[in-house]
């Protein structure tokens, strides 16, 4: 050996052993703490955990390693036992395949060990199928998971890179309704919208998305400190509360509004069974919450717990017509024939009732207002002459006039007296209708919607006052006519809601309504699509 190579290899032993000085000590530090994260995960709850891997062609060989390694590295904060947290993973593709279940190993070792020993598929995307396997195998007792009443936590982490070629949306709702909680981990191009369907609330804390399998790992803090805090029973929704859990930290059972809470702490009784709701005459539950209502030939006052006496049954009543191309010349002049039967029903003077009507299309024309008619024989010469507008459906920009103009005093709306609309509709909006239909009803007004055929129903709900089931009518033909008529029948002398009470004239307005509509099935005269359900809803 020459001297320079002598001196070459001094200079190497040196830097050597310079750098096993200052790096080795770190790294056998990093390393010793890992194990000792092994060798002392947190003290969690127990848990029934299944992983649900995405094992789809869109996931290189590579990346599917680092999902593998996710898993590994995961599981270090678990405390893996038959006794203790069980955990079970599939994968999927265009089919699912079980990799080992709940109850297939007891320790930690034999859980990597097969995780590390999984094969990628490298086939389709069939989310929706492995959630429903999830449900409906994975999380049974037969595959290790333990009895509900065990109050075991059940966890499902799902990591996807794409998007499903299935439907998700019910069967993730079924399993969360199942009392799953699921996480949904997303990793690159994964559409956010599809994370949030799959999962749990809040969404916050169960759905992450990730730009490349690289920053998977950056969850591994995350879910330490979940894993480790322990788990909220309310988000698994095993609480046994009949309305709602509220972590305090505690589960805490709270009702809905018009509900309270029983002594049982978990179930609710209806604030109408009990003596608090303070409703003079009667007290009606409406979906989650109540409402007051009054006898016949009474009103709501103004602290919508007292009835006073209705005043009497005079009312400004606007129709809204539809004159859309859709629905033809033929059946527009039945449409206006059967608005003059109506007519016919009504007490019109000037003292009395007083109709108007505008129809719509792609504009909105005012055919007569409020005060221009003050006789019955006015009016129908007045709906004879209209002509059939025959474009566009903007039903939205008829609510609009309807709220700003039919009912102003200018137009003959006369204060202190019942304004009602009757809304006719045979198709879908092409403009936006809640806006102006919320603020009508929120002015006072009781709107009707009425629709036939392609009416959408969403549409018609917006538009109708609450409850809908007494202000919305629907007939998809002509072959259902007769059901709305039973249904008006039923409804005719229920109590009406607080800004409209059932006196005498708009008891016999309905029944007016109910003996044309029946004429006209008897005739057999009216076609679809044609505002069949018209004034039923009346």
């Amino acid at each position: 050996m020459t001297q320079h190579s002598i001196a070459v290899q001094r200079v190497c032993d040196s830097l050597l052993t310079k750098l096993h000085e200052r790096f080795v000590p770190s790294v056998f530090e990093s390393i010793t703490n890992f194990f000792l994260v092994a060798e002392n995960p947190c003290k969690a709850i127990p848990l029934d955990f299944v992983f649900v891997i995405d094992s789809s062609r869109s996931i290189r060989s590579n990346d599917y390693e680092k999902v593998k390694t996710f898993i590994i590295n995961l599981l270090q904060f678990l405390d893996i036992g038959h006794d203790a947290t069980r955990v079970g993973l599939l994968q999927y593709g265009s089919v699912v395949q079980p990799e080992f279940s709940l109850n297939t190993y007891g320790s930690r070792a034999e859980v990597e060990q097969a995780v590390k020993n999984m094969e990628h598929l490298a086939t389709g995307t069939m989310t929706g199928l492995a959630i429903q396997y999830t449900m409906e195998t994975a999380f049974t007792e037969d595959h290790g998971a333990r009895p509900l009443n065990m109050h075991i936590p059940r966890i499902a982490m799902i990591v996807t890179d794409g998007r499903p070629q299935d439907t998700v949306k019910e069967v993730a709702a079924e399993a969360r309704k199942a009392g799953i909680q699921i996480f949904a981990i997303g990793v690159g191009r994964v559409d956010m919208k599809i994370l949030k369907t799959i999962g749990s609330e809040p969404h916050s804390e169960h759905v992450h998305l990730v730009a490349n399998f690289s920053q998977i790992e950056s969850l591994i803090s995350v879910f330490q400190s979940k894993l480790c805090g322990g788990i909220d029973y309310c988000d698994l929704g095993i609480h046994g509360c009949e309305h709602s859990c509220i972590s305090l930290p505690d589960c805490v059972c709270k009702c809905r509004k018009g509900f309270t809470l029983r002594p049982d702490g978990k179930t609710c009784v209806d604030v109408c069974q009990t003596l608090e709701h303070g409703c003079e005459h009667q007290c009606v539950a409406n979906g989650s919450s109540y409402m007051c209502k009054c006898f016949e030939g009474f009103i709501l006052a103004e602290d919508k717990r007292s009835c006073k006496k209705c005043h009497d049954g005079v009312m400004d009543l606007v129709f809204v017509i539809d004159g859309s191309k859709s629905l033809g010349p033929a059946n527009f002049e039945l449409v206006k024939q059967f608005v003059n039967s109506i007519v016919d029903s009504l007490d019109i003077s000037r003292t009395g009732t007083h109709v108007g009507l505008i129809q719509y299309s792609t504009k909105v024309r005012t055919e007569f207002t409020l005060g221009q008619y003050v006789t019955g024989d006015s009016i129908k010469q007045a709906v004879g002459r209209m002509q059939y507008m025959g474009r566009g459906s903007r039903t939205g920009s008829a609510l609009r006039h309807m709220f700003e103009s039919s009912f102003s005093s200018r137009e003959g709306g006369r204060p202190n007296t019942q304004q009602v609309t009757i809304v006719f509709t045979d198709g879908r909006s092409q403009d936006d209708v809640s806006e102006w239909a919320s603020k009508a009803k929120s002015s006072g007004i009781t709107i009707y919607a009425l629709g036939i055929g392609k009416a959408i129903e969403q549409e018609l709900r917006e538009i109708a006052s609450e409850p809908n089931e007494m202000y919305l009518y629907y007939a998809e033909s002509f072959e259902k006519m007769g059901e709305i008529t039973q249904k008006l029948k039923s409804r005719m002398y229920k109590p009406a809601d607080e800004s409209m009470c059932q006196c005498e004239n708009m008891i016999m307005f309905q029944n007016h309504v109910t003996e044309k509509l029946n004429n006209l099935v008897q005739r057999n005269i009216l076609f679809a699509p044609i505002w069949l359900c018209c004034i039923s809803s009346v």
